[in-house]
């Protein structure tokens, strides 16, 4: 066997030594990135919000949740999750060491935080969308029905990623 094949080989087997770790690392900078989206919204955005009449608080809202459907968020939202679950995975299939509860209470947390705005924020999206806005009343109505619920959401969506990250940075 020659020396260049001899190096090929071991850079092989670096490699698969490493890629748990860079599975872990992935999924930390996702799962980071998602819990600051989710963070911005809970601490600037939504309080600067409250000031605002309620016409031009539904504009707004429906201009963000449309803005927000792009390449870059859409990936990270995707990848979360999924690279949080290969993370576990990865450590006990690859690396053969036992998965630690930390990356599996990330996993979790990050799949909790995809079911929440899955079943909740992105539904109140839409209903926000499809609410009549005419006036100042149905406007009004319209606020009533997503700004609460959907804030309290975004606070429990906020709590699971950045506890998701936290496990994932540990690990």
């Amino acid at each position: 066997m020659s020396r260049f094949q001899t190096d090929f080989i071991q850079l092989q087997t670096d490699f698969v030594q490493l890629l748990p770790d860079l599975i872990v690392l992935t999924a930390a900078i996702t799962n980071g990135l998602l819990a600051g989206v989710f963070f911005a919204f809970s601490c600037a955005v939504a309080p600067g919000l409250r000031r605002v009449d309620d016409g031009s608080y539904v504009r707004v809202v429906r201009a963000v949740n449309s803005a927000i459907l792009n390449g870059w968020f859409l990936t990270i939202f995707f990848f979360a999750p999924l690279t949080a679950v290969a993370s576990a995975a990865a450590q006990f299939l690859i690396a053969g060491r036992d998965t630690s509860a930390t990356l599996f209470v990330g996993a979790i947390c990050s799949i909790l935080t995809f079911a929440i705005t899955s079943a909740v924020n992105v539904p109140l999206n839409r209903g926000l969308e499809e609410a009549s806005i005419e006036t100042a009343d149905t406007q009004h109505l319209a606020r009533i029905r997503y700004e609460t619920r959907w804030n309290l959401w975004n606070l429990m969506r906020t709590l699971t990623s950045v506890a998701s990250l936290i496990c994932l940075s540990a690990a």
